[in-house]
Parts: C-alpha cells; sequence; structure tokens
C-alpha cells in the first residue's frame, strides 16, 4: 500500500531579550510578504538540510544583529496545525540574552526594530504567526529561571554595579526588591573589582563581576 508523506516545514525563530530604558526589550523584524505582511514577527529561518537548530538560530541572529557568542537556549517547539497558513510548519524556538552594550553596537539590520516587551504583551504591537505565544513563554522562562541561575549577568556588562544587577533581577520578576536582601543573597555570586563607576550624576559606584565557578 503507498502512503503519502506529509512534507512538513521546520522554522527556527529566536526570541532576542535585552534590556534597555528600564524596560525589557525584543527585537523584531518586519514581514515584506504575504502571509501578514507588514506585520512584525521574530527573526527566523528556515533549517537548511545540513545544519542543526542551534546553528540555524545562531544564523538567524548573526543576519539581523551581527551578534554571536551570546548566550543561546533552546526555549519551545510550537507546532499547532494551523500556525502558518501557508504550509504545515513547525517552529523551533530559541531565546537568546544580550547586555544593551553589545546589541546597540551590532548594527540591526533593516527592517529589524528593538521593541518592549510589555507592547507585545497587552496587544499594542501585534505579531504575526503565534509569535506573541512564543514571547509569552520566553518572559514566563526568564522569570522561572532568573530565581536559580545566572542568567540575569547576560544583561550587564562584565563590570557592573549592584543597582544595576538589581534592577535587571526587578524587570524580569517584575516586581521590587529590597536593597539589603537583594546584597545579601547575590553576594556569594559577584566579587568587586576594586573599580569604581564614575562620571554619573550621583556618587562613584563600586564595580562588580560574577565570580567564576571554580571560586
Amino acid at each position: 500500500m503507498n502512503t503519502k508523506h506529509q512534507k512538513i516545514s521546520v522554522a527556527v525563530d529566536v526570541l532576542l531579550f535585552t534590556i534597555t530604558d528600564d524596560k525589557l526589550q525584543i527585537v523584531l523584524t518586519k514581514r515584506s510578504a504575504e502571509p501578514f505582511r507588514d506585520m512584525y514577527c521574530l527573526p527566523g529561518v528556515s533549517l537548511r538540510e545540513n545544519e542543526t537548530p542551534e546553528e540555524a538560530a545562531e544564523r538567524s541572529l548573526k543576519e539581523r544583529t551581527g551578534l554571536n557568542d551570546i548566550y543561546l537556549e533552546q526555549l519551545y517547539t510550537f507546532g499547532d496545525v494551523d500556525r502558518d497558513p501557508r504550509s504545515r510548519t513547525i517552529s523551533i524556538a530559541y531565546y537568546a540574552l544580550t547586555d544593551p552594550e553589545k546589541l546597540l553596537s551590532s548594527k540591526l539590520t533593516e527592517p529589524a526594530i528593538l521593541v518592549p516587551a510589555d507592547k507585545i504583551s497587552n496587544g499594542r504591537i501585534k505579531l504575526a504567526f503565534d509569535h506573541k505565544k512564543i514571547v509569552e513563554y520566553g518572559r514566563m522562562r526568564l522569570r522561572g529561571k532568573v530565581s536559580y541561575s545566572d542568567i540575569a549577568f547576560e544583561f550587564v556588562p562584565e563590570d557592573f554595579t549592584l543597582p544595576q544587577l538589581q534592577k535587571v533581577y526587578e524587570i524580569l520578576l517584575g516586581e521590587e526588591l529590597y536593597k539589603a536582601n537583594f546584597r545579601k543573597m547575590i553576594s556569594p555570586r559577584v566579587e568587586e573589582t576594586g573599580e569604581m563607576l564614575t562620571g554619573m550624576a550621583h556618587r562613584p559606584s563600586r564595580l562588580y563581576r560574577k565570580k567564576s565557578r571554580q571560586d
């Protein structure tokens, strides 16, 4: 008996997070063709036969931002039957994290833009396909993971102040933290650099870095 095999396409979409202006921000790009022409979506590529999903995610990042060697982790596989009106398409989604200095020093490839994640969550910016669902899943992953991992350090420079790091935690968790409690919690994971951050409106602040795992 002959069995007709359905052709299934595989997309790799990347959710790139950074923090600027005290807000969680996401890189989006505008579609130039149907379906969903002129709507924003996550940067993505079709998986090639000769590459792994992670290599495809790295390629997508490189093409849109010029960035490489940043935090990248597989998020989830999205496979609703009707997620793409053109054909049966499965999306392997990744999320990437970077500090704003790296992203702003790179060159976003047109028509990529940086937008606050809240504007997607509240519907002010509508996304193509099921990409809002991917964004919400990614935000949930960040919120859950920040309390037991070092992902918050991906959003600050190598040398940072404790207020900078605390603000990242607050943005990812969606709540304010008491200064004393935060510093007690974070102290085993950071060390002083011996340098001070100067040239700001406030008094100089001590600079810290993340302790190496060997300590």
